[in-house]
């Protein structure tokens, strides 16, 4: 299994930054991918989900009608679509891979149950 994600960056308040995930090892069947961010002093904070087989997706309520996550199952490639950015998205991103059955736990906003994950990217919102 592997997971690399890029995209991360430098943005004012406002902007936009598309974040990407390279997966490798298993399926789009078999796995969902969700994003989860870890900002400076703050603990782990789901973001968003992906079921890439049948497209049900979660959002937490800090990102919901911001972000938008994406699956290219060709590429097998997730993306994370950001908009409207705020100070408060500082963190590091990583996205994450689980089974379907973990969906509860995983799309959260305390999510666990995560089968591997990244070494992340780190996004950065000047005000």
């Amino acid at each position: 299994v592997q997971l690399v994600e890029s995209g991360g960056g430098l943005v004012q308040a406002g902007g936009s930054l598309r974040l990407s995930c390279a997966t490798a090892g298993f399926t789009a069947d078999d796995y969902d991918i969700s994003w989860f961010r870890q900002g400076p002093g703050n603990e782990r904070e789901g973001v968003s989900c992906i079921n890439r087989s049948n497209g049900r997706t979660y959002y937490s309520d800090s990102v919901k009608g911001r972000f938008t996550i994406s699956s290219d199952n060709i590429k097998n490639t997730v993306y994370l679509q950001m908009n409207n950015l705020k100070p408060e998205d500082t963190a590091v991103y990583y996205c994450g891979v689980f089974p379907d059955y973990y969906w509860n736990y995983v799309c959260s906003a305390r999510p666990y149950g995560m089968d591997s994950w990244g070494n992340g990217t780190l996004v950065t919102v000047s005000s």
